[in-house]
């Protein structure tokens, strides 16, 4: 990854092996017309793991682009990759699985520092030992909620990144007093569209975790109340926890964070181009952005 620049900000954002054919079109676009994006941010990662992965967690991963071609499409443009492994239910004997391995074997040596989000502290230290080039990241579905136990997971030196439970995101009292380290290792995540009062998050996670491991179980009930609207990003907008590219500009950036993740695996890649468009591109650019996206006859949006 790039040497974080201070006064930047750097998003990570979803979809490395779901929205392969949104990147192939966009990161072009990223390179060539670079004055069509806020000058302020860069794309720091782009996350995910493909279907049927073992290790996989967080939400269900659906990509089928040969791992090859995303790694040497990360490597054209140098883009740090990293594989969602946050499968939280992990035991040793699962660290054999051959197609993750050999994921990480290709993207560990693809010609640019990528990394892994984690959950499980059993892949951690197999990770570690067998795979010494990732960078690794604390993940979410920790659900760390409790200011003291995110300033823990901050503090351990495995981790090159911590993204907190949304909730956290406006607990300036405590995030203002981190040390500036610290800062630099908070990964915020800006767009969610959870209920902010839920209480079963975790199980939501452990749920998608026990269905990656082939578990025979049922489908997680959301207890949101708005449960059936879905995801939309006008909703995300009104969450308490929202963090917006005003806030990126004018809070965070000059509190000493940088590091910002967009959710969005499981929804559509239009939906995920509303979020590059919303946080990286100048609105006057907006249509320009759309045009070259949808007049790209081999890119399916829906």
């Amino acid at each position: 990854m790039k040497e974080t620049e201070r006064g930047k900000a750097y998003y990570h954002l979803p979809g490395l092996f779901e929205f392969y054919e949104l990147y192939k079109v966009f990161l072009p676009l990223f390179r060539e017309h670079r004055e069509y994006f806020y000058d302020w941010c860069e794309i720091g990662s782009i996350y995910g793991a493909p279907g049927d992965c073992l290790w996989g967690g967080g939400r269900v991963g659906f990509g089928e682009e040969p791992p090859e071609n995303v790694a040497a499409l990360m490597k054209e443009y140098g883009v740090s990759a990293r594989l969602t492994f946050s499968n939280s239910l992990l035991g040793e004997e699962h660290l054999a699985d051959k197609k993750c391995n050999a994921l990480c074997a290709l993207f560990e040596k693809s010609g640019v520092e990528n990394g892994v989000i984690i959950h499980s502290d059993t892949l951690l230290h197999y990770l570690m030992a067998k795979y010494p080039g990732f960078y690794f990241v604390s993940s979410t579905t920790k659900v760390l909620t409790d200011f003291r136990q995110f300033e823990e997971e901050l503090n351990r030196r495995e981790f090159r990144y911590v993204v907190p439970d949304f909730r956290l995101n406006k607990d300036f009292a405590r995030l203002d007093a981190l040390s500036e380290a610290q800062k630099q290792k908070v990964e915020f995540l800006c767009n969610e569209c959870c209920w902010f009062e839920c209480y079963d998050r975790k199980n939501c996670y452990e749920n998608v975790s026990e269905k990656s491991l082939g578990t025979d179980c049922e489908d997680h009930r959301c207890v949101s109340p708005t449960a059936s609207r879905g995801y939309r990003f006008s909703d995300a907008m009104k969450n308490p926890g929202f963090i917006g590219i005003d806030d990126i500009q004018d809070i965070y950036v000059p509190k000493g964070f940088s590091h910002f993740k967009i959710e969005g695996r499981s929804l559509g890649s239009a939906v995920v181009l509303e979020f590059l468009l919303y946080y990286l591109t100048k609105p006057e650019y907006w249509l320009k952005v759309r045009e070259e996206i949808y007049l790209d006859s081999s890119l399916d949006l829906f």
